[in-house]
Parts: structure tokens; sequence; C-alpha cells
């Protein structure tokens, strides 16, 4: 039977897409390392919590199907920062270092977004007698 699990494994592992923006740092990366380290025997490798195990591969499998996204879909691509899907990406690549200017534009954006004043609206420091 761990064989059959084992296969299961290692077909979820196929299956799973591989960020390559984020080399090493990617589920599917970690998943892969996990599953590994889990059978280092390969198929007769025994499982000492069978329903645990099976447990997380239905969780994975439904993961990775999508499952969660068809059955609850969002209204918009953005968050509460109204930041899109790409600029997270790109924040969380990793490969690209942006610069001190974009740093600070996007600050400025995310502060302006969640703050309910805008900064032309705060008050300016009174001056000092």
């Amino acid at each position: 039977m761990s064989a059959t699990r084992y296969r299961r494994f290692l077909k979820l592992c196929e299956e799973w897409p591989l960020d390559e923006a984020r080399k090493g740092r990617d589920l599917g990366t970690v998943l892969r390392q996990r599953v590994a380290l889990a059978f280092r025997e390969g198929e007769i490798t025994q499982i000492s919590d069978p329903e645990k195990c099976d447990q997380m591969y239905e969780s994975l499998a439904r993961i990775n199907g999508n499952v969660y996204r068809q059955r609850f879909p969002r209204v918009r691509d953005t968050s509460f920062t109204g930041v899109t899907v790409e600029e997270c990406k790109l924040l969380l690549s990793g490969s690209k270092q942006p610069t001190d200017k974009e740093k600070k534009d996007l600050w400025k954006a995310l502060t302006q977004r969640v703050s309910s004043k805008s900064p032309e609206d705060s008050p300016e420091k009174a001056p000092e007698k």
C-alpha cells in the first residue's frame, strides 16, 4: 500500500508547477524535498500514520487542482492595498532588486491606498516658536 502512496505523491510532484522566478523558494521545490525525505526508501518505505499521509495527499491535490479557487472565485485580482498580481509577483520573486526610487514609489502608493487620508490632506507641521 505504501507503494501506491509513493507513486501518487510522485505524480503530484510531477504535476505541481515550479516558479522559475523563485528558484529554491517556491512550494513545488519544498514539496519535492519533503516527499524525497518522507519516502527515503522509495516504494518500500513504511508509513507510520497512513491516514495522515492520505489526508495530506488529498489536501495537496485539492490545492494543485485549484478546487478552492474555483469554489470561491475572487471578484478582483487585487488585495485591499490595490496592488496587482503582477506587482506582488515582482516583489516576491526576488530576482530583480527594486531601485530606491521604485521602493519609494511603491511605498507611497501603498500608504496612500491604505490610509483614509491622502498625504495632501494631512496638516502641515506647525512652525516652532
